[in-house]
């Protein structure tokens, strides 16, 4: 039975399909690539070709195919948390966008770890990969760093090391920071709290500096109002901050949630206080999530264009890999507020 089994699965052949209809291996292969554009193949004889192909289920060895061209047409994708929406959300983006171009995508998570970062690096190398698209992990600029020396087609999304000679797509996250935190401003807010992940990323640092300059010129800053926490110690930090922040003597009357895990972890902390969300603190976070919606209130947050992110990530990374555009490209698209 399993001799059976794994006859009926074994590949079929150019040779097998050519003798099949007899006619030469080099005539099958013109047809099935579509190479047959001057009539050398008659229109007969390539339609026979074709229904023999299809009824032996012939699929094409297109790794085969690529490595004669040099290419795998294969594309490493590395995401921080593939468990985050956003992440989860731009993996589907990017794979959409990578089969329209014909490429296939194999996706690594690292955890927010570096050594899994570098293993994954190294696993997706080994595979032939045509180039890679990254999210990196803190600490990770010297595996950048390797991977430009070794000349692999790569873009970097979402985060960045800006110093570095290297693609990447972003958002303006100074500048949809600063217009969150006036918006909390302008809703009243005198007393307004950011909590952003202990982290040493370029996007992390960008959006507390957006935070800082609105609260520090609306004369509002307290350098106590900035709450670190622990990506692996996410709910415990978060209920740390939150027991701080509402019952100090000085009430916060609104919170800044940097990333959307630390948005969800916040509001389930806030609801365990008997105070009047959206009410007696405003909210305000970083990318939409459906359990907002739930809710008896809207709560306003930061939309990310996740789509055009992948979109803009694929295009920079297939025109490198096929030396369409070679020059580093730096790419910042603009996130929008909405308020509901």
């Amino acid at each position: 039975m399993l001799k059976l089994l794994l006859k009926s699965v074994k590949r079929v052949s150019l040779k097998r399909i050519a003798e099949e209809v007899g006619v030469s291996i080099a005539t099958v292969s013109l047809v099935l690539n579509g190479k047959d554009k001057g009539g050398r193949v008659s229109k007969e004889t390539a339609a026979k070709i074709l229904d023999k192909a299809a009824e032996l289920n012939y699929m094409p060895n297109t790794l085969a195919k690529g490595l004669k061209l040099g290419r795998s047409k294969t594309i490493g994708l590395i995401v921080a948390d593939i468990s985050n929406v956003f992440f989860g959300t731009l993996a589907l983006y990017i794979q959409e966008y990578a089969e329209k171009e014909g490429y296939a995508i194999i996706i690594a998570n690292t955890n927010e770890q570096v050594k899994r970062m570098e293993k994954m690096i190294g696993l997706l190398k080994s595979r032939q990969i045509d180039g890679l698209i990254i999210t990196p992990t803190e600490g990770s600029e010297y595996l950048i760093k390797d991977l430009i020396k070794y000349q692999m087609p790569l873009v970097l999304v979402d985060r960045s090391y800006p110093n570095l000679p290297v693609n990447s797509v972003l958002i303006n996250n100074y500048e949809i920071s600063y217009k969150s935190t006036k918006q909390l401003i302008q809703q009243g807010c005198k007393n307004i709290a950011f909590i952003t992940y202990k982290q040493d990323h370029f996007h992390i640092n960008e959006r507390k500096r957006g935070y800082y300059e609105a609260v520090k010129e609306a004369g509002l800053y307290k350098a106590h109002n900035i709450q670190e926490v622990r990506y692996d110690f996410l709910r415990s930090d978060i209920d740390r901050a939150i027991s701080y922040l509402v019952k100090k003597e000085e009430k916060i009357d609104g919170i800044f949630f940097a990333t959307n895990s630390i948005s969800i972890a916040g509001i389930k902390s806030l609801c365990k206080y008997n105070m009047g969300l959206q009410k007696d603190i405003q909210i305000m976070c970083f990318d939409e999530c459906d359990a907002f919606y739930l809710l008896p209130f809207s709560i306003p947050f930061v939309r990310q264009p996740i789509e055009e992110m992948a979109k803009h990530a694929i295009k920079i990374l297939i025109d490198n890999i096929e030396g369409k555009n070679i020059e580093i490209e730096k790419c910042f698209l603009d996130a929008e507020l909405i308020l509901k």
